[in-house]
């Protein structure tokens, strides 16, 4: 039984595939980092709203271009994603001589170059953007915002009852490509790298020595002309940023396997035990701007519209409670609480229920 399955985590002497742990290592990697960011963007947001609250509304946008200038980097030095040169790969493009591949540092074909950094970057945008408008989607049915004979409703049910199945479609299909990587009945473990051209072998010696000269020859490099020297300079901060931020996400990869121990599950009654502290006071921090709302002297009344509450529901950032219809189209708008202007999602609105209803 172990001979059978030693062929998964070892390859052959002349195999340059790398293992299906490491391609699938190489994948959740970069799937890791969004989430530890976000997370430290809406610390940061709910910390300080009046400051960092544009970088919570703006994260997706930020991100993407971010990860658009390093996986540029990457893919321009090293023939490889910032993930696949953490784990020592390189793409080659398909059809190649296996037995003659070109360097890593010579960069992939222009056609294969752009491809792979669309496919890279972008569809991770677009399935994010996608699910986020499956998820608001979701909550304006269960609360039912529009009438029932709207045309938009009956449309949203149909696309809502429809996307289950197109995500387990998008999802088998990977499904399958990896069995069939597996098997050794494909050369991809991805069908991203299909559709980009190109497949994924590991760095040999000769590529690292050319990595290596390639950074040191950048270092001493020395030119005259003008136009050349401003070129150098722009690729140089482009290339200082990207180092920057490869750098750093390099150092946090380690702390993520310690930040899913502590928010795992299994782990929740030991870090209660751990953390467990008195109830906090209410928020003291009250945005009494132009655009906020004030506290009304009665508690059954809405901050926003000055009525008795209809349909009552809180905000689990702050704790106040509003119409819903009022602090849905309020958060919705705004992003923010009405009362302390804490960042705020529509995921955060929490239906209360009285005994009487």
């Amino acid at each position: 039984m172990a001979e059978l399955g030693a062929h998964l985590t070892a390859a052959s002497a002349g195999d340059d595939r790398p293992s299906i742990f490491e391609a699938v290592a190489q994948d959740s990697l970069m799937a890791a980092v969004k989430p530890a960011l976000q997370h430290l963007v809406k610390v940061l947001a709910e910390s300080n709203p009046g400051r960092y609250s544009f970088l919570w509304h703006w994260f997706d946008e930020i991100y993407v271009l971010l990860d658009l200038l390093l996986q540029q980097h990457y893919l321009a030095r090293c023939s490889a994603s910032f993930s696949e040169n953490f784990y020592s790969l390189k793409r080659i493009p398909i059809g190649g001589d296996c037995r003659q591949q070109p360097l890593a540092t010579a960069g992939l074909p222009k056609r294969q170059h752009w491809k792979s950094l669309l496919l890279l970057v972008l569809v991770p945008y677009l399935k994010g953007k996608l699910e986020k408008l499956v998820s608001s989607l979701r909550e304006e049915d269960e609360y039912s915002i529009h009438p029932p004979s709207s045309s938009w409703k009956r449309f949203y049910r149909a696309f809502l009852a429809a996307y289950p199945f197109v995500n387990m479609t998008w999802e088998g299909w990977f499904l399958i490509q990896q069995l069939c990587y597996i098997l050794g009945k494909a050369q991809h473990h991805s069908p991203m790298l299909r559709l980009a051209g190109v497949r994924l072998v590991r760095l040999t010696a000769e590529d690292i020595q050319a990595l290596e000269k390639k950074l040191a020859g950048a270092t001493s490099h020395q030119t005259h002309s003008i136009k050349t020297q401003v070129q150098s300079a722009v690729r140089k901060g482009l290339g200082g940023i990207a180092f920057s931020l490869s750098t750093g996400l390099s150092i946090s990869v380690f702390f993520l396997q310690f930040l899913d121990w502590w928010y795992s599950s299994e782990n929740q009654e030991t870090i209660k035990s751990l953390t467990a502290l008195p109830t906090p006071p209410p928020p003291v921090h009250l945005d009494h701007g132009a655009g906020s709302a004030l506290l009304p002297k009665l508690k059954t009344v809405c901050p926003l519209c000055r009525k008795i509450r209809v349909n009552a529901t809180a905000l689990s950032t702050s704790g106040f409670v509003f119409c819903y219809r009022c602090v849905y189209s309020y958060v919705k708008t705004h992003q923010r609480c009405p009362i302390t202007g804490y960042a705020t999602e529509l995921q955060h609105l929490v239906k209360l229920y009285s005994p009487e209803s």
